[in-house]
Protein backbone atom coordinates (compact mmCIF):
# COMPACT_ATOMS: atom_id res chain seq x y z
CA UNK A 1 0.00 0.00 0.00
CA UNK A 2 1.26 3.64 -1.06
CA UNK A 3 1.07 6.07 2.11
CA UNK A 4 3.13 8.89 0.53
CA UNK A 5 0.59 11.05 -0.64
CA UNK A 6 -1.05 10.89 2.87
CA UNK A 7 2.43 11.02 4.69
CA UNK A 8 2.69 14.27 2.55
CA UNK A 9 -0.55 15.98 2.51
CA UNK A 10 -0.60 15.32 6.11
CA UNK A 11 3.01 17.12 6.95
CA UNK A 12 1.38 20.09 5.05
CA UNK A 13 -1.27 20.49 7.40
CA UNK A 14 0.91 20.14 10.61
CA UNK A 15 0.75 16.47 11.35
CA UNK A 16 2.97 14.13 12.81
CA UNK A 17 3.65 10.93 10.63
CA UNK A 18 5.04 7.79 12.28
CA UNK A 19 5.89 4.95 10.38
CA UNK A 20 5.53 1.41 12.14
CA UNK A 21 4.32 2.70 15.24
CA UNK A 22 4.59 0.75 18.15
CA UNK A 23 0.39 0.17 19.13
CA UNK A 24 1.38 -1.54 22.60
CA UNK A 25 2.42 2.16 23.18
CA UNK A 26 -0.51 3.87 22.40
CA UNK A 27 -3.16 1.38 24.12
CA UNK A 28 -3.91 1.16 27.95
CA UNK A 29 -3.72 -3.08 27.77
CA UNK A 30 -0.29 -1.98 26.28
CA UNK A 31 -0.88 -5.08 23.54
CA UNK A 32 -0.71 -4.61 19.99
CA UNK A 33 1.48 -5.20 16.83
CA UNK A 34 2.68 -2.34 14.91
CA UNK A 35 0.55 0.53 12.76
CA UNK A 36 1.45 1.07 9.36
CA UNK A 37 1.00 4.72 10.25
CA UNK A 38 0.30 6.83 12.83
CA UNK A 39 -0.88 10.39 12.30
CA UNK A 40 -1.18 12.63 15.14
CA UNK A 41 -3.63 15.77 14.18
CA UNK A 42 -3.26 18.81 15.85
CA UNK A 43 -7.16 20.04 14.80
CA UNK A 44 -10.48 19.32 13.27
CA UNK A 45 -10.01 20.66 9.57
CA UNK A 46 -6.71 18.91 9.57
CA UNK A 47 -8.57 15.64 10.70
CA UNK A 48 -10.96 16.44 7.79
CA UNK A 49 -8.33 16.65 5.43
CA UNK A 50 -6.25 13.72 6.02
CA UNK A 51 -9.63 11.74 6.40
CA UNK A 52 -10.35 12.71 3.01
CA UNK A 53 -7.34 11.89 1.45
CA UNK A 54 -7.45 7.88 3.06
CA UNK A 55 -11.09 8.17 1.54
CA UNK A 56 -9.62 9.20 -1.90
CA UNK A 57 -6.63 6.84 -2.16
CA UNK A 58 -8.24 3.77 -0.42
CA UNK A 59 -6.35 3.39 2.94
CA UNK A 60 -8.12 2.04 5.55
CA UNK A 61 -8.09 4.26 8.79
CA UNK A 62 -8.52 3.81 12.78
CA UNK A 63 -9.31 6.80 15.05
CA UNK A 64 -8.30 6.73 18.46
CA UNK A 65 -8.84 8.54 21.28
CA UNK A 66 -6.53 7.59 24.48
CA UNK A 67 -6.36 3.69 23.47
CA UNK A 68 -8.28 3.13 26.68
CA UNK A 69 -11.07 0.96 25.07
CA UNK A 70 -8.93 -1.44 22.51
CA UNK A 71 -7.38 -4.41 22.05
CA UNK A 72 -5.31 -4.48 19.08
CA UNK A 73 -4.03 -7.71 17.63
CA UNK A 74 -0.46 -9.03 17.46
CA UNK A 75 0.21 -8.45 13.87
CA UNK A 76 -0.75 -4.63 14.45
CA UNK A 77 -2.75 -2.43 11.94
CA UNK A 78 -2.59 -2.08 8.15
CA UNK A 79 -3.31 1.14 7.30
CA UNK A 80 -3.29 4.54 9.15
CA UNK A 81 -4.10 4.80 12.55
CA UNK A 82 -4.92 8.74 13.70
CA UNK A 83 -5.22 10.55 16.52
CA UNK A 84 -6.08 14.13 17.88
CA UNK A 85 -2.86 15.67 20.36
CA UNK A 86 -3.83 17.66 23.33
CA UNK A 87 -1.58 20.16 22.56
CA UNK A 88 -3.26 23.74 22.81
CA UNK A 89 -6.44 21.52 23.29
CA UNK A 90 -8.65 23.50 25.80
CA UNK A 91 -12.48 23.61 26.63
CA UNK A 92 -14.21 27.63 25.92
CA UNK A 93 -17.06 28.50 27.61
CA UNK A 94 -20.15 29.15 25.66
CA UNK A 95 -22.54 31.70 27.46
CA UNK A 96 -23.91 32.87 24.35
CA UNK A 97 -25.40 29.49 24.00
CA UNK A 98 -26.59 29.07 27.85
CA UNK A 99 -25.17 29.30 31.45
CA UNK A 100 -23.22 26.36 31.80
CA UNK A 101 -22.73 25.47 28.17
CA UNK A 102 -18.82 25.05 26.94
CA UNK A 103 -17.36 23.30 23.90
CA UNK A 104 -14.75 20.43 24.34
CA UNK A 105 -12.46 19.33 22.17
CA UNK A 106 -12.16 16.02 20.81
CA UNK A 107 -8.87 15.38 21.75
CA UNK A 108 -8.75 16.72 25.16
CA UNK A 109 -8.19 14.17 27.92
CA UNK A 110 -11.37 13.77 29.96
CA UNK A 111 -9.74 14.34 33.50
CA UNK A 112 -8.70 17.61 32.36
CA UNK A 113 -12.10 18.38 31.42
CA UNK A 114 -13.38 17.52 34.81
CA UNK A 115 -10.68 19.84 36.28
CA UNK A 116 -11.61 22.75 34.06
CA UNK A 117 -15.37 22.04 34.75
CA UNK A 118 -14.41 22.36 38.75
CA UNK A 119 -12.46 25.68 38.54
CA UNK A 120 -15.03 26.71 36.80
CA UNK A 121 -17.81 25.60 39.39
CA UNK A 122 -19.83 23.24 37.22
CA UNK A 123 -21.38 20.29 37.92
CA UNK A 124 -22.53 16.75 36.14
CA UNK A 125 -19.25 15.65 35.08
CA UNK A 126 -17.99 14.52 38.35
CA UNK A 127 -18.88 10.56 37.07
CA UNK A 128 -16.23 10.88 34.13
CA UNK A 129 -12.79 11.95 36.45
CA UNK A 130 -10.76 8.96 36.51
CA UNK A 131 -12.21 7.69 33.36
CA UNK A 132 -8.66 7.43 31.46
CA UNK A 133 -10.09 8.77 27.90
CA UNK A 134 -10.38 11.53 25.98
CA UNK A 135 -13.23 13.61 25.37
CA UNK A 136 -14.25 12.74 21.97
CA UNK A 137 -13.71 8.71 22.85
CA UNK A 138 -16.01 9.01 25.71
CA UNK A 139 -18.94 10.79 23.61
CA UNK A 140 -18.17 7.62 21.10
CA UNK A 141 -19.23 4.73 22.89
CA UNK A 142 -21.17 7.13 25.36
CA UNK A 143 -18.51 6.35 28.73
CA UNK A 144 -20.11 6.21 31.90
CA UNK A 145 -19.64 5.17 35.88
CA UNK A 146 -21.14 5.70 38.69
CA UNK A 147 -24.68 6.49 37.87
CA UNK A 148 -23.37 9.11 35.20
CA UNK A 149 -22.71 8.82 31.39
CA UNK A 150 -21.88 11.31 28.28
CA UNK A 151 -26.01 11.22 27.56
CA UNK A 152 -26.77 12.93 30.87
CA UNK A 153 -24.48 16.21 29.87
CA UNK A 154 -23.90 16.35 25.72
CA UNK A 155 -26.20 18.42 23.37
CA UNK A 156 -24.00 18.38 20.68
CA UNK A 157 -21.02 16.37 18.84
CA UNK A 158 -19.51 18.16 16.03
CA UNK A 159 -17.79 15.29 13.65
CA UNK A 160 -16.57 14.36 10.09
CA UNK A 161 -17.94 12.05 8.12
CA UNK A 162 -16.05 9.15 6.75
CA UNK A 163 -15.42 11.43 3.24
CA UNK A 164 -14.04 14.18 5.01
CA UNK A 165 -17.08 16.32 5.11
CA UNK A 166 -18.17 17.91 8.62
CA UNK A 167 -21.20 18.57 10.60
CA UNK A 168 -23.12 19.09 14.13
CA UNK A 169 -25.90 16.53 15.40
CA UNK A 170 -27.49 17.35 18.00
CA UNK A 171 -27.84 14.82 20.99
CA UNK A 172 -30.99 13.34 20.18
CA UNK A 173 -29.43 12.14 16.58
CA UNK A 174 -26.63 10.40 18.15
CA UNK A 175 -28.77 7.44 19.71
CA UNK A 176 -26.57 7.43 23.08
CA UNK A 177 -27.22 4.51 24.54
CA UNK A 178 -25.06 1.45 26.99
CA UNK A 179 -21.66 1.90 25.36
CA UNK A 180 -23.25 2.90 22.31
CA UNK A 181 -23.95 5.88 20.20
CA UNK A 182 -24.85 6.44 16.31
CA UNK A 183 -21.54 7.70 15.68
CA UNK A 184 -20.04 3.66 15.95
CA UNK A 185 -22.81 2.90 13.15
CA UNK A 186 -22.12 5.95 10.87
CA UNK A 187 -18.20 5.87 11.35
CA UNK A 188 -18.27 9.76 11.94
CA UNK A 189 -15.43 10.77 13.82
CA UNK A 190 -16.15 13.33 16.67
CA UNK A 191 -13.73 16.73 16.56
CA UNK A 192 -15.01 18.18 19.35
CA UNK A 193 -18.60 17.99 22.20
CA UNK A 194 -20.95 21.07 22.99
CA UNK A 195 -21.61 19.85 26.67
CA UNK A 196 -24.45 21.82 29.18
CA UNK A 197 -23.24 21.80 32.91
CA UNK A 198 -25.06 23.19 35.84
CA UNK A 199 -23.91 25.96 38.10
CA UNK A 200 -22.45 23.86 41.22
CA UNK A 201 -20.36 24.44 44.36
CA UNK A 202 -16.91 24.24 43.89
CA UNK A 203 -15.63 22.32 46.64
CA UNK A 204 -18.55 20.11 46.71
CA UNK A 205 -17.66 19.11 43.44
CA UNK A 206 -14.21 18.71 44.57
CA UNK A 207 -14.83 16.87 47.03
CA UNK A 208 -16.86 14.21 44.75
CA UNK A 209 -14.15 13.91 42.39
CA UNK A 210 -11.89 12.67 44.68
CA UNK A 211 -14.69 10.44 46.49
CA UNK A 212 -14.79 8.86 43.00
CA UNK A 213 -10.97 8.30 42.58
CA UNK A 214 -10.57 6.84 45.55
CA UNK A 215 -13.27 4.58 45.04
CA UNK A 216 -12.07 3.54 41.58
CA UNK A 217 -8.58 3.23 43.47
CA UNK A 218 -9.77 0.69 46.16
CA UNK A 219 -12.34 -1.56 44.22
CA UNK A 220 -9.95 -1.34 40.43
CA UNK A 221 -6.67 -3.19 39.65
CA UNK A 222 -4.81 0.03 38.70
CA UNK A 223 -1.78 -1.11 39.57
CA UNK A 224 -1.68 -3.91 35.88
CA UNK A 225 -2.53 -2.56 32.50
CA UNK A 226 -6.10 -3.38 31.45
CA UNK A 227 -8.69 -1.61 29.37
CA UNK A 228 -11.13 -1.17 31.98
CA UNK A 229 -13.96 -3.33 32.33
CA UNK A 230 -13.91 -5.88 29.83
CA UNK A 231 -17.77 -7.28 29.07
CA UNK A 232 -20.63 -5.30 28.87
CA UNK A 233 -23.04 -5.41 31.68
CA UNK A 234 -25.60 -7.74 30.51
CA UNK A 235 -29.31 -7.20 31.22
CA UNK A 236 -30.67 -7.86 34.76
CA UNK A 237 -26.77 -8.73 35.43
CA UNK A 238 -23.36 -7.43 36.63
CA UNK A 239 -20.66 -9.13 34.44
CA UNK A 240 -17.80 -9.18 37.20
CA UNK A 241 -20.67 -11.05 39.68
CA UNK A 242 -21.17 -13.35 37.12
CA UNK A 243 -17.55 -14.09 36.13
CA UNK A 244 -16.21 -14.41 40.08
CA UNK A 245 -19.71 -16.33 41.03
CA UNK A 246 -17.76 -18.79 37.92
CA UNK A 247 -14.67 -19.15 40.49
CA UNK A 248 -12.56 -17.03 37.51
CA UNK A 249 -10.93 -14.48 39.86
CA UNK A 250 -7.49 -14.87 39.14
CA UNK A 251 -8.32 -17.22 36.37
CA UNK A 252 -4.91 -16.88 33.76
CA UNK A 253 -4.35 -17.98 30.27
CA UNK A 254 -0.26 -16.79 29.84
CA UNK A 255 -0.04 -12.97 30.83
CA UNK A 256 -3.41 -12.64 30.66
CA UNK A 257 -5.43 -12.83 33.98
CA UNK A 258 -8.92 -11.79 34.74
CA UNK A 259 -7.72 -9.46 38.02
CA UNK A 260 -7.65 -11.01 41.79
CA UNK A 261 -8.92 -7.53 43.10
CA UNK A 262 -12.39 -7.10 40.57
CA UNK A 263 -13.58 -9.45 38.45
CA UNK A 264 -14.97 -7.28 35.88
CA UNK A 265 -11.46 -6.38 34.72
CA UNK A 266 -8.74 -8.56 32.57
CA UNK A 267 -5.23 -7.15 32.99
CA UNK A 268 -1.98 -7.71 31.26
CA UNK A 269 0.75 -9.06 34.11
CA UNK A 270 3.68 -8.08 31.97
CA UNK A 271 3.90 -9.75 28.67
CA UNK A 272 0.50 -10.60 27.43
CA UNK A 273 0.01 -10.63 23.89
CA UNK A 274 -3.48 -10.62 22.35
CA UNK A 275 -4.07 -14.15 21.00
CA UNK A 276 -3.65 -14.42 25.07
CA UNK A 277 -6.35 -12.23 25.55
CA UNK A 278 -8.82 -13.56 22.63
CA UNK A 279 -8.12 -17.21 24.37
CA UNK A 280 -8.94 -15.76 28.22
CA UNK A 281 -11.63 -13.75 26.67
CA UNK A 282 -13.34 -16.93 25.04
CA UNK A 283 -13.21 -18.87 28.02
CA UNK A 284 -14.52 -17.13 30.62
CA UNK A 285 -17.53 -16.15 27.87
CA UNK A 286 -17.62 -20.32 27.47
CA UNK A 287 -17.44 -21.15 31.41
CA UNK A 288 -20.02 -18.31 32.04
CA UNK A 289 -22.66 -19.56 29.86
CA UNK A 290 -22.30 -22.98 31.25
CA UNK A 291 -22.52 -21.68 34.85
CA UNK A 292 -25.34 -19.24 34.42
CA UNK A 293 -26.72 -19.13 30.49
CA UNK A 294 -25.44 -15.95 30.15
CA UNK A 295 -23.84 -14.70 27.30
CA UNK A 296 -21.05 -12.19 27.86
CA UNK A 297 -20.24 -9.58 25.13
CA UNK A 298 -17.15 -7.68 25.48
CA UNK A 299 -16.76 -4.07 25.68
CA UNK A 300 -13.51 -3.57 24.33
CA UNK A 301 -12.83 -3.38 20.93
CA UNK A 302 -10.88 -5.58 19.33
CA UNK A 303 -8.90 -3.96 16.09
CA UNK A 304 -5.72 -5.21 13.85
CA UNK A 305 -4.76 -8.08 12.76
CA UNK A 306 -4.55 -11.30 15.46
Amino acid sequence: MNYQKLIDIATELGCEVTEQASMAELTTFRIGGPADLLVDIPNGSAAAAVIAVCSHQQIPYLFIGNGSNLLVGDKGIRGAVLRFTEDGAEPVLQPELGEGVLYAPAGMQLKNLCRFARDHSLTGLEFAFGIPGTVGGALYMNAGAYGGEMSQVVTMAHCITPEGETGILPAAELELGYRHSALMDKGYIVTGVTLQLQAGDRDTIAATMQDLMGRRRDKQPLEYPSAGSFFKRPVGYYAGALVEQTGLKGFRVGDAQVSEKHAGFVVNRGNATAAEMLELCRQVQEKVYEAHGVRLEPEVRFVGEF
